[in-house]
């Protein structure tokens, strides 16, 4: 049996108010100049003002899918401003670019050499300004993953991977999604959906993982309508912010097709949401996965109350979504059945596609672009 390193490394403050913590964690560890990565969305709703905290200098343009212009924007404010960490507040956007920086300024460039694809994993050492990272939504658990997504070209969304990618501190507090509207609920929700979902399929060995994920997914499928329902219902995004962060601690595991699928899609131009990407595929995807993993899928069934046999947990994900209000399939979004022609070599060479339970080909990529279509 071959037993990974099982770590998991970041400092997590989980309480509700824990936002106020901020400058008391700063000073604990001597850190006096950060910089703020966040996003225009989170300046607007007056996030960064709810922060216990000054900052030496603030880069609040992250994108959507975040960009390697925003990386290198960010990286010379914190080179200009002589930061020494690097707080970064927001959804997975804004923590994924925050992480992404802190590689940038403490490691030779070009970033793309630090992929995990491009054999990065090796290159990225410790010798980096330490990571805050603060989620304002429920769904990437970017505060604790050991990834940064990054969109180098119009196809081509690469994941940074390591432990030292991995946020130093993580202050989890709920209050801050109270704002998040109904739909993004719904779909960064089903974002952590999914990561429990793939993580728990994915053959890699690792008990620990498997326990956080699946009650993880059970938690996110008893709370998730609640909190799209009602955004102040705290114990709703309590429970939510949890599940989301349980996602992300079981991942080192690795994902699968439901992710290799998204990640394309989210590098085009129009910034499509990775959370309603995989809601979409991933009934697809638990349809095709079925026999390589059918005692998993049993036990997820049961996890979310659903009967157990060969289409019912896909089903049952499907009729949730709905529920939820969110689209199903791709042309709801807009796009065209000539753009998923140029994404399935892609997909499958997409850092999830090792750890999906059954081998797939190009060819199972275009059939399922075509499915979800």
């Amino acid at each position: 049996m071959l037993v990974p390193t099982i770590s998991y490394l970041t400092d997590i403050h989980f309480a509700v108010g824990a936002a106020g913590l901020l400058a008391n964690i700063l000073a604990e560890r001597g850190l006096i100049r950060p910089l703020l990565v966040t996003d225009p969305g989170v300046v607007a709703a007056g996030l960064p003002d709810r922060l216990n905290g000054q900052f030496a200098a603030v880069f609040a343009d992250v994108e959507p899918n975040p960009r390697l212009q925003n990386v290198e924007d960010g990286a010379a404010i914190f080179r200009d401003a002589q930061c020494d960490c690097i707080v970064a507040l927001g959804g997975g956007s804004p923590i994924d670019c925050g992480k992404a920086i802190s590689i940038l300024v403490s490691h030779e460039a070009p970033l793309e050499q630090y992929a995990l694809i491009r054999g990065g994993m090796s290159r990225i050492t410790a010798r980096k300004p330490p990571v805050i990272a603060i989620p304002t939504t429920s769904g990437t658990g970017s505060e604790v993953g050991r990834a940064s997504l990054i969109t180098f070209n119009a196809t081509t969304k690469l994941a940074i991977v390591g432990r030292h990618v991995i946020p130093d501190v993580a202050i989890c507090d709920p209050e801050l999604t109270v704002g998040l509207p109904p739909l993004l609920t719904a779909a960064t929700g089903m974002d952590a959906v999914s990561h429990c979902v793939e993580t728990y399929c994915s053959p890699k060995f690792n008990p620990v993982a498997d326990a956080i994920a699946l009650d993880g997914l059970g938690r996110a499928c008893r709370w998730l309508r609640a909190a799209v329902e009602n955004g102040t219902n705290l114990a709703a995004r309590s429970e939510m912010m949890m599940a989301s962060m349980q996602g992300a601690l079981a991942f080192q595991k690795g994902l699968g097709m439901v992710h290799s699928l998204s990640h394309p899609l989210g590098a085009l131009p129009r910034n499509l949401h990775h959370g309603t990407l995989n809601s979409i595929f991933l009934p697809h995807v638990l349809r095709f996965n079925h026999d390589a993993c059918e005692e998993k899928m049993n036990r997820m069934a049961a996890a979310v109350g659903c009967p157990s046999g060969r289409e019912s947990l896909a089903n049952w994900f499907a009729n949730f979504a709905a529920a939820l209000g969110l689209p199903s399939t791709l042309s709801d979004l807009g796009v065209l059945p000539e753009e998923l022609t140029l994404l399935a070599q892609a997909a499958f060479d997409d850092h999830s596609t090792p750890t999906n339970p059954r081998p797939f080909s190009v060819e199972d990529c275009s059939s399922l672009y075509a499915t979800a279509g």
